[in-house]
């Protein structure tokens, strides 16, 4: 049914967070449909957040993989199921607004060691699903000049930025130029100023399904109860 899988934080169905994002992606990966984006004078919101609207709102924690031959969908659904049944939930200090490079994002407050380990274990324990990249994706993930140790968790987990490069964020947009990131940032802090993000409490973790289009849907959330 579906291309590939993603383990994904993301916010509770029915808070203000995620409604939030939703509508700002334009893409709702629960409901699997598009949303309508906040009028913004100064910017061009659908195209602002191109990139990232097939993921839906979302903080990675194993990023997207085909599965592995003589693995299914319902064995990933029963790993990460028992998973999150023996991890418990993580409270962040907060989550703030910054720039990573050339895009917005939320990122979190203080320290944040036990989410990295909680999705170090996503990436270790459901690594059997996982089909290994082809070259075209080897090839693709290494012309951002990855550094040698980031190529090393490329070829071992099919991702450069997991285990010591890993950094939790809720994408917000695609790249930008210096200009339009200014704007964009002036035209989000409104925006993100009625929304309780301190602290911040991770509660679960989605698992998400790419359709033919390139878009993502969940699956299933599961608790972390652990």
């Amino acid at each position: 049914m579906f291309t590939r899988y993603a383990v994904y934080y993301t916010p509770e169905v029915d808070t203000p967070l995620a409604a939030f994002g939703a509508a700002w992606l334009g893409w709702d990966s629960v409901a699997g449909r598009a949303e309508t984006h906040p009028p913004v004078a100064a910017i061009d919101v659908a195209a602002v957040t191109g990139t990232p609207r097939k993921y839906g709102f979302h903080g990675t924690i194993k990023p997207p993989f085909r599965l592995a031959e003589g693995q299914t969908a319902d064995g990933l659904q029963a790993a990460l199921a028992a998973l999150c049944a023996s991890a418990a939930p993580v409270t962040l200090q907060g989550l703030d607004l910054a720039r990573l490079g050339r895009f917005l994002a939320l990122v979190p407050q203080g320290d944040a060691t036990p989410l990295a380990t909680l999705a170090a274990r996503a990436v270790q324990e459901l690594d059997r699903f996982r089909a290994p990249p082809t070259d075209a994706e080897l090839a693709k993930r290494r012309a951002a000049r990855l550094t040698p140790a980031q190529d090393a968790h490329l070829v071992r987990w099919g991702y450069p930025y997991v285990m010591d490069e890993f950094r939790f964020h809720l994408t917000l947009s695609g790249r930008l130029d210096e200009d339009t990131m200014d704007r964009t940032e002036a035209a989000l802090i409104p925006l993100l100023a009625p929304l309780d993000l301190s602290p911040y409490h991770i509660t679960g973790l989605t698992l998400l399904g790419e359709d033919d289009a390139g878009m993502f849907h969940q699956i299933q959330r599961y608790a972390l109860t652990g």
